[in-house]
C-alpha cells in the first residue's frame, strides 16, 4: 500500500485567500500609526514604497515555485540553487523557527485580549488556544485553510468598512497636507524611508504561500499568479488605508493612538469601535493558525525530500495531513507561548526573514544562470532577484 501524500484542494480563488490571511494580520491594524508618526502625511508613500521592497522577494518566489513546486519551498529552492542539503536544512529550520516564534508571540497577544472576555489562568488559555490552533490545523487542509478563509475575509471586510466610512475624508488631504507640508529635506525623506521599512513587514506572508504548493492544483502556474494578485490586492489596500487614515486624523493623533484603525473608524462614524477591536483579536487567531501550518508543511517538506527524517513527514491516511508534524509544531508553539518572555527572538525574526529573502533571491540567481527560461515557467528578468 502506497505511502499517502498532501491533497491537492486549493484553487486559485482559495489560494489568494489564504496569501491575504498571511498578509493582512492584526500587524496593520497597529501598525498605521507608528507609519503615520514617521511618515506624516506621506504615510500612503511609505506603504507604496514598501510594496515595490516586498514585490521584489514576491516575484523571485512567484518564479521559484512555478520552476520547483514543493513544500519547504525555500529549502527546495536553495538545495536546487546550491546544492547543498545542509543550508537547505539550515534555511527550512530559519523558516519553521520565525513561523513558531511569531506563532507563539501572537497566541501571547491573543490570550491578553481574551483575558479580558473571559478570567481565565493565562496558563490555561494559552493551552486552550493552541491545542484549537493545532486541532484545525490537523484535521485537514480544507478545514484549516477554510477557516483561515472566514477570518480573512472578516479582516479584509473590517479593513474596507474603514476605507468606506471614511472615503468622503479624503477630500480633505490637500487642505490637511497644506496645513503641514512636507518638505523634501533629509528629516522628511528618512522618515518616510523608515516608514517603508515599518510598512514593509505589514506585508510579509507571501512566503508562506509557497509552502502550500503540494496542496495547490496546477501549481506551476497557479502559484505565481496567486503570488502577484495578493500582492497587489494588499498593496491597494493598505496605500488607499493609508490616505483615509491621514485624511480622518492628523498623523501625530494617529501615532500615540492605542488602537489606530479603531480610532479612524470612530472618528468617521461616531460609533464605538469594539468591532474593529474584535476583528483585530480574529485577526491575531488568523495569523497563528497560519504559522502552525506552515511550520507543518515546512516540516512535511524536508522529510520528504530526505533532509530530516521520514517519520516527521508521514502522512495520515484519513486527514491527509503531517500530523506528527503538525503535533510537534504545536507543541513548540506552546512551550515558547507558555515561556511568554520572547520579546528578544521576536526581533530576530525579522533579521531570519531577511536572511532568507537574501539566499533565496540569490539562488535563483545561481538557476536563472543555468536554465534562463524552461518551457511552461512563469519567469521574470533577472534584475528581479539581484534587486
Amino acid at each position: 500500500m502506497s505511502e499517502p501524500t498532501l491533497h491537492r484542494a486549493l484553487s486559485l480563488p482559495s489560494l489568494v485567500l489564504y496569501g491575504l490571511g498571511t498578509i493582512i494580520g492584526a500587524g496593520v491594524y497597529a501598525l498605521m500609526g507608528e507609519v503615520a508618526g514617521q511618515a506624516g502625511m506621506l504615510a500612503p508613500l511609505s506603504f507604496l514604497l514598501a510594496s515595490v521592497l516586498a514585490g521584489s522577494s514576491a516575484l523571485s518566489l512567484a518564479e521559484l515555485s512555478s520552476r520547483i513546486p514543493k513544500a519547504a519551498g525555500e529549502a527546495a529552492y536553495v538545495r536546487e540553487g546550491f546544492g547543498r542539503n545542509s543550508l537547505a536544512l539550515v534555511i527550512g529550520g530559519m523558516v519553521v523557527l520565525a513561523g513558531i516564534v511569531s506563532a507563539s508571540t501572537i497566541v501571547n497577544g491573543f490570550v491578553g485580549y481574551f483575558q479580558d472576555l473571559v478570567p481565565l489562568p493565562r496558563p490555561v488559555a494559552i493551552l486552550i488556544f493552541v491545542f484549537l490552533l493545532g486541532f484545525i490545523a490537523a484535521v485537514g487542509v480544507r478545514l484549516s485553510v477554510g477557516v483561515a478563509i472566514v477570518i480573512t475575509l472578516i479582516e479584509v471586510g473590517g479593513l474596507a468598512v474603514i476605507i468606506f466610512t471614511g472615503w468622503d475624508k479624503i477630500p480633505n488631504f490637500p487642505t490637511m497636507w497644506a496645513e503641514r507640508p512636507p518638505g523634501l529635506d533629509w528629516l522628511t525623506i528618512t522618515g518616510v524611508g523608515t516608514g517603508a521599512l515599518l510598512a514593509f513587514y505589514a506585508f510579509i506572508g507571501f512566503e508562506d504561500m509557497v509552502n502550500m504548493a503540494e496542496e495547490v492544483k496546477n501549481p506551476e502556474q497557479t502559484l505565481p499568479r496567486a503570488i502577484m494578485i495578493t500582492l497587489a490586492v494588499t498593496a491597494l489596500l493598505y496605500v488607499t488605508l493609508a490616505l483615509v487614515s491621514v485624511s480622518s486624523l492628523a498623523p501625530e493623533t494617529l501615532a500615540i493612538a492605542d488602537a489606530p484603525m479603531t480610532a479612524v473608524f470612530e472618528a468617521n462614524t461616531s460609533n464605538n469601535g469594539s468591532i474593529i477591536s474584535v476583528i483585530s483579536i480574529l485577526a491575531m487567531l488568523n495569523g497563528a493558525l497560519v504559522q502552525v501550518i506552515m511550520g507543518t508543511r515546512v516540516i512535511y517538506g524536508l522529510a520528504a525530500q530526505g533532509t530530516l527524517p521520514k517519520t516527521l513527514g508521514r502522512v495520515n491516511h484519513g486527514t491527509k495531513t503531517p500530523i506528527i508534524a503538525t503535533i510537534l509544531v504545536t507543541l513548540v508553539v506552546l512551550a515558547l507561548a507558555l515561556i511568554g518572555n520572547i520579546g528578544s527572538l521576536a526581533q530576530v525574526t525579522s533579521f531570519i526573514t531577511l536572511i532568507i529573502f537574501a539566499t533565496v533571491n540569490l539562488a535563483l540567481i545561481r538557476i536563472k544562470l543555468r536554465s534562463p527560461r524552461p518551457q511552461g515557467v512563469t519567469t521574470f528578468p533577472i534584475w528581479v532577484p539581484w534587486l
